[in-house]
């Protein structure tokens, strides 16, 4: 077994696919059908065939080997270069770390490669062996990047239900807790369509400009496929405002709450500045104090300031 290989299918154009072994990939023709083989880019025998047995051109063996992608698609000649992201299903892990897969097709071979596993791909696979495989190289693409999408859906949905209990709950929860929620949610909206508008230009230019062996109804469906991604930006958009609008009004009620205890402080420094110089003028230590003797000059001095109280709090 190939070291990395996870998956060799050949597809007959009928519906069929005959999965391969490592040994069987160097015997393959076209005339056999469509060959995918799709592999774990990190392990060494990847790396060895993909580089020495492939017959790829050095930009297509970089693409297919590279760590960090951006999604792409380049179309030269019969060949199609493209590198997609899906959302990360993984247990355990977030969908905004999203992971990418990088496919090389001359519409007789598909080579694809991953390091991290990817559920769209096991949707695919599922499909393959309940025998209903992609009839050609285009079909396979096509039906790759509808996967991809929809796999998308459920994470936009639930960030869409986050910001709503966000909106529902700005008035009870905790203020510092509604913080840290909020800075999350917009922290995850600003990952997710960093990889997704680019995917979107990704799969319109591959509509535009598709190899030969892409037939109108593939790109059709490539079409609606990045309609569904337009679809899918807008609504991280409406988030992202909902959640700055949300974060606004959490920013306002702290402002008037520490606004209203400003006031609350103002009001009873305003009272007690008055007395504060009062009684701090008479507290001089000099000679010549009026009433220093007389016994009714303290009760005095309280009833003023008593007085001044009242006519402050009156005012």
């Amino acid at each position: 077994m190939l070291d990395g290989l996870i998956y060799a299918f050949v597809f007959d154009g009928e519906g069929g696919a005959r999965e391969l072994s490592g040994d069987e990939i160097d015997g393959w023709s076209a005339d056999q059908g469509t060959l995918w083989l799709h592999f774990d880019y990190s392990k060494a025998g990847s790396q060895h065939w993909i580089t020495e047995k492939s017959g790829l051109d050095p930009i297509a063996v970089s693409a297919l080997l590279a760590d960090e992608t951006r999604p792409r698609a380049s179309v030269s000649g019969n060949t199609l270069l493209m590198s997609l992201r899906g959302v990360n299903m993984n247990p355990g892990a977030d969908p905004e770390d999203m992971v990418s897969i990088r496919l090389w097709s001359d519409g007789q071979r598909v080579i694809s490669s991953r390091r991290r596993r990817l559920l769209s791909v096991d949707d695919i696979i599922g499909e393959v062996r309940g025998g209903n495989a992609p009839f050609s190289a285009a079909d396979f693409i096509a039906l790759l990047a509808s996967r991809l999408t929809t796999r998308m859906h459920d994470a936009i949905e639930e960030l869409e239900e986050d910001v709503s209990l966000l909106e529902e709950s700005v008035l009870t929860e905790s203020r510092q807790v509604m913080r840290a929620e909020l800075s999350a949610l917009r922290r995850e909206l600003i990952a997710l369509r960093r990889y997704i508008a680019p995917q979107r230009e990704a799969l319109s230019r591959i509509q535009l400009e598709a190899p030969k062996w892409f037939d109108d109804m593939q790109r059709l469906r490539m079409r609606e496929t990045s309609d569904r991604m337009m679809l899918y930006i807008e609504v991280l958009d409406s988030v992202r405002e909902r959640a700055a609008v949300t974060q606004e009004e959490l920013v306002n009620q702290i402002s008037e709450e520490s606004n209203r205890r400003m006031y609350v402080l103002s009001i009873v420094a305003a009272i007690f500045l008055p007395l504060g110089f009062f009684t701090g003028l008479l507290g001089i230590n000099v000679g010549g104090m009026p009433g220093a003797d007389e016994a009714l000059a303290f009760w005095l001095v309280c009833g003023i300031c008593v007085t001044v109280v009242v006519w402050e709090i009156w005012l």
